[in-house]
């Protein structure tokens, strides 16, 4: 894919950022549907902001960038990993009840399953 196609396709906010051109949406999303066997039509009903030209650019830019978008992966996924950790250690506490309730719930339907009245 030549430099004026991407760049007619994307946004490239610095090497941590490429967004599809017109949307909010990050490459990411796009490649992450892709590399989870999704097909371009599929992707497109998930994210109906996106064109099929859009996901075909993002995928064909993947396909001829290929070392490079696997360390961008990588960095997004890193990322994502960090931020769910920060906030799980963080939560507040209207979260922290919520989870101990179901959680109690789900510990009243297992004994209850265990013994059938």
């Amino acid at each position: 894919m030549n430099e004026l196609l991407a760049g007619r396709c994307f946004d490239f906010r610095g090497e941590e950022e490429i967004r599809l051109k017109g949307t909010r949406v990050g490459i990411e999303i796009v490649l992450s549907e892709y590399l989870a066997g999704r097909t371009a039509e599929e992707i497109a009903l998930n994210y109906p902001a996106l064109s099929l030209e859009q996901i075909h650019a993002s995928v064909t830019y993947f396909l001829h960038n290929r070392s490079a978008m696997d360390r961008y992966l990588a960095r997004w996924r890193a990322f994502g990993s960090e931020a769910r950790a920060a906030q799980e250690r963080h939560l507040p506490e209207v979260v922290i009840r919520l989870r101990e309730i179901a959680k109690a719930r789900r510990a009243r339907l297992l004994s209850q399953a265990g013994n059938p009245s």
